[in-house]
C-alpha cells in the first residue's frame, strides 16, 4: 500500500502531537517538517526534514496546518497553489464559512482538497451536534466546554505586543455559556491594563464574560486537559422530551492531531473543494477498506 506522504507545518503544541499521531499510523509517512526557524532542530525531529517553506519538500500529498488559526489561510492557499492538500484545525466558528469559501475556490482551481476546521470543536463535535438534529430536528443543542485549557485562545493572547506567555482556561456556567479565565505573564516595560483590555476586544474573548489575570509564571499553571458535555433536549417525530448527551475528558493537543491525521487521510479521498468534517463519510476517516469498517463498526 502506497503511503500518505505528508508534511507538518508548525511545530507547535498541535504539530508535536500531530508528529506522534502520524507514526502510530501505519498508512502515512511523514515528508518532513515546517517551522520558521528551520536551523533549530529538536533531537525528536533529527530524522527528518526541517525546512522553512513547504516548497522545500518534495512529493507532499497532504499540508496538516499546525499553526495559529489566524495563519490557516496564508498556509493553505500556498500550498495549495503548489498542488497539496491541506487540513487544519481553525478554530474562529464564525468565520467558518468565509474560509470554506475562500479555500474552495482555490482548492477547486488548483484540483485538490481541503478539510478545515479539523479538529475537536469544531471537528468532531461538529458532527455529534449533527448526529443529534437527526435524532431530534426540534430541540436545542448546549455545548459546555471545560474546564480546561483553550489553545485557539491562548495563541490569540500570546500574539498581543507585550505578552510573554499566556494561559486561557475555559469555564462552563451552564446552558452553553462560558467564562474565560485568561493569565498573563507580562514582558518588562509593558502596561498589564493595556493588555487586558486588548485581550477583552479580541473576537476570540469579546463575546464571553473574561477575566485578565497577571501571574508571575504562566508555566507554573498550565495542564494541556479540557473536554465537553454536549446535551441536546428536543422531540422525535412528535415525541417530546428526548435528551441525548455525550461528553469528553481529553489531552486537548493530543486529540486535535489525531484528528488531523484522520482528516489528512480523508482529504485525499475527497473531490476537489473544501469541506468541513459534517460534509465527510465518517468511514473516510479511517484506514483501509471501508468493506471492513461496514461489518466491523455497522
Amino acid at each position: 500500500m502506497k503511503k500518505i506522504r505528508v508534511a507538518v507545518v508548525g511545530y507547535g503544541n498541535i504539530g508535536k502531537y500531530t508528529v506522534e499521531a502520524l507514526q502510530a499510523a501505519g498508512d502515512f509517512e511523514i515528508a518532513g517538517i515546517v517551522r520558521r526557524n528551520a536551523s533549530d532542530v529538536p533531537s525528536e525531529l533529527s530524522c527528518y526534514k526541517v525546512v522553512t517553506s513547504i516548497k522545500e519538500l518534495d512529493s507532499v500529498d497532504v499540508a496538516i496546518l499546525a499553526t495559529p488559526t489566524r495563519k490557516v489561510e496564508e498556509h493553505a492557499l500556498e500550498a495549495l497553489a503548489c498542488g497539496i492538500n491541506t487540513v487544519d484545525s481553525f478554530d474562529i466558528h464564525t468565520k467558518i464559512p468565509a474560509l470554506r469559501a475562500s479555500l474552495d475556490a482555490a482548492a477547486r482551481k488548483a484540483g485538490k482538497a481541503c478539510i478545515i476546521s479539523a479538529g475537536w470543536d469544531p471537528g468532531t463535535d461538529s458532527m455529534v451536534r449533527a448526529i443529534l438534529e437527526a435524532c431530534a430536528p426540534k430541540g436545542i443543542t448546549y455545548t459546555n466546554f471545560g474546564p480546561g485549557m483553550s489553545m485557539g485562545h491562548s495563541v490569540a493572547v500570546k500574539a498581543i505586543e507585550g505578552v510573554e506567555d499566556a494561559l486561557s482556561m475555559t469555564i462552563p456556567t451552564g446552558e452553553g455559556v462560558h467564562r474565560r479565565m485568561v493569565y498573563v505573564q507580562v514582558k518588562p516595560g509593558y502596561d498589564f491594563n493595556k493588555i487586558a483590555g486588548a485581550i477583552k476586544a479580541d473576537p476570540y474573548f469579546a463575546s464571553d464574560e473574561t477575566h485578565v489575570n497577571q501571574v508571575e509564571s504562566v508555566d507554573a499553571l498550565k495542564d494541556m486537559g479540557h473536554g465537553v458535555n454536549l446535551i441536546r433536549k428536543g422531540v422525535s417525530g412528535k415525541t417530546q422530551n428526548q435528551n441525548f448527551r455525550f461528553s469528553m475528558s481529553i489531552n486537548n493537543p493530543a486529540l486535535t492531531g489525531q484528528i488531523l491525521v484522520a482528516a489528512a487521510r480523508a482529504v485525499t479521498r475527497q473531490k476537489p473543494g473544501c469541506y468541513t468534517l459534517i460534509e465527510i463519510p465518517p468511514v473516510d476517516l479511517l484506514p483501509g477498506d471501508r468493506d471492513f469498517w461496514v461489518g466491523h463498526i455497522v
